[in-house]
């Protein structure tokens, strides 16, 4: 089934679950409209609430390559859609000189440099080369404007100029997503250009269904109880990184390979490395689990 081929939002959630991957009806509504209309999805939310898990699935789920871009402070255009390889045409120039330069001109001595051979692309360019594919471009929040206005260009066009080369134009676009932690406002003009949605916690239901469907090998009680207890430590006040889904899983699968089918308060303290990330956190969510189990 191709992306423009799927019938309903519905039909989506299915193919996502089949992955793993459980979205609530937003997610599929505005999962289902990005593709159907070939536009790219903007994700926004707390660290760990399934944003970069989402491309991963809708990669799974239409078995595409999935191309990963992660963004930084200081990244630039060439790091995200090419650059030469100077080695390789170092030595090319080299042989061509042993060789007697082979009856070539300057000019077209030049043009042998930038043959597709020597064409390093970064994970914009690759995506539209391999397209159709999936564009995972984490954590934009990251970047700075230039990089920011640069990436508005590409995703309006789905093609780049290179100047030695030619023009790059993706016969099919790439389904692209966008992720922010939202460390940093982004600009009206690329939130315009982007279906957008932001992804919250989720509910105690939906969490121990998350649970229950990555880790079946859990007891049911157990999954419940981790689920239940992270969920009271998020709403703790002064917590730094309140836990996402990543680090329900993790922590889940740590007190299971600790051989407990119930949680317990000595499992849960002896595994809080797989649950917080902060000295300061540990220290609060120990107390907090003393209180809630002890």
């Amino acid at each position: 089934m191709t992306k423009t081929s799927i019938p309903s939002a519905a039909t989506l959630g299915d193919m996502l679950a089949s992955t793993g991957y459980l979205a609530d009806e937003g997610l599929s509504t505005i999962g289902y409209l990005a593709l159907s209309m070939e536009r790219p999805l903007l994700l926004e939310g707390e660290p760990g609430t399934g944003k970069t898990s989402l491309a991963e699935a809708l990669a799974e789920a239409f078995t595409l390559p999935l191309i990963r871009l992660q963004c930084y402070e200081g990244i630039d255009a060439s790091q995200a859609l090419y650059d030469w390889d100077f080695t390789a045409q170092i030595l090319h120039l080299r042989s061509v000189e042993a060789g007697g330069g082979s009856g070539l001109s300057t000019a077209e001595l030049e043009s042998t440099l930038y043959d597709k051979r020597f064409l390093l692309a970064r994970p914009i360019l690759k995506a539209l080369q391999l397209s159709p594919a999936v564009l995972l471009i984490d954590e934009i929040d990251r970047a700075d404007d230039e990089f920011e206005a640069f990436l508005l260009e590409v995703l309006s066009t789905y093609q780049v100029s290179i100047p030695e080369f030619g023009t790059v134009k993706a016969e099919t676009p790439p389904i692209v997503v966008l992720t922010s932690n939202r460390t940093r406002d982004l600009h009206d003009a690329l939130k315009r250009r982007c279906l957008y949605h932001w992804i919250d916690h989720p509910g105690l239901a939906r969490e121990v269904e998350i649970v229950r469907s990555r880790l079946p090998q859990l007891p049911a009680l157990l999954a419940e109880q981790v689920v239940r207890t992270v969920q009271q430590i998020r709403a703790t006040d002064g917590i730094l990184k309140p836990p996402g889904v990543a680090e329900t899983l993790d922590w889940a699968r740590a007190i299971h390979q600790l051989g407990r089918a119930e949680l317990d308060l000595a499992s849960a303290a002896a595994s809080i490395g797989a649950l917080c990330k902060y000295r300061e956190d540990t220290e609060r969510v120990s107390a907090a689990l003393a209180r809630m189990l002890g």
